[in-house]
């Protein structure tokens, strides 16, 4: 039986694909899935508002240097209405070690203002309320929408989503937005959050932009065809 093709939050249809190609999707699901069962969000928080700050921050830094940074500023400012009475420069301390650390605590602070002045101090739970906070893309959206309410809006496409996304033949776009549309036609709604937590995670311990270690992955070997379309290296004739 055909799928249905998903539609995205603005009701326009995503572009359908195969059944040969959902199939072969849904068999990298399931590879990914068996590899890492405990596939999750790297970033360190407990409540929606700090989830929010810490992808805000999160932008061209690492998730362990954000890790870093967010106890102590969390514990500085414990509330959506703590944040919003402070100043950048009352954030920029706890920031510092992160890239573009000025700008970032000018988007915290805007962010968290709109949070309690047009939220009640809630983060809101849609991606068009969500957008119209600084420093919010609709990356950083999914991330807080996936993680924190459990609403599939769409699939998060960091570098490791759109490297892997590539490399497995999921996607031939180079933009974040098309590569997006690509995933959430392949994969059901209910998994587009999860599914990039296990990219994430073959990404980083696997299939990396530099050094990888993928020659003799199953994973890799089965569904990479990057790897399928390089002639096999010939041996060099020994010297005597």
């Amino acid at each position: 039986m055909s799928l249905k093709p998903p539609t995205t939050s603005t009701s326009q249809t995503l572009k359908r694909k195969s059944q040969s190609q959902l199939d072969r999707a849904a068999r990298l699901w399931a590879a990914l899935v068996q590899r890492y069962p405990d596939a999750h969000c790297a970033l360190t928080w407990s409540q929606p508002h700090e989830l929010l700050i810490a992808t805000i921050l999160s932008a061209q830094s690492t998730d362990v240097g954000v890790n870093k940074a967010t106890p102590a500023l969390f514990k500085a400012f414990p509330s959506p209405a703590a944040f919003a009475k402070s100043t950048p420069s009352d954030i920029e301390p706890f920031v510092q070690t992160l890239n573009f650390w000025r700008n970032k605590a000018k988007a915290v602070v805007e962010a968290m203002k709109k949070v309690q002045e047009s939220h009640g101090g809630k983060v809101p739970s849609t991606m068009d309320e969500l957008l119209q906070l600084r420093g919010v893309a609709r990356k950083t959206a999914n991330v807080v929408l996936g993680n924190a309410f459990g609403i599939n809006e769409g699939v998060v496409v960091d570098t490791h989503v759109a490297r892997l996304s590539q490399r497995f033949g999921l996607t031939r776009e180079t933009d974040p937005v098309k590569i997006e549309q690509d995933l959430m036609a392949l994969f059901p709604r209910k998994d587009w959050c999860q599914l990039s937590h296990l990219l994430i995670s073959h990404g980083r311990v696997v299939c990396k932009a530099r050094g990888n270690t993928c020659t003799n992955d199953a994973i890799c070997k089965e569904f990479c065809v990057e790897a399928k379309s390089k002639p096999a290296a010939k041996s060099k004739p020994s010297v005597r």
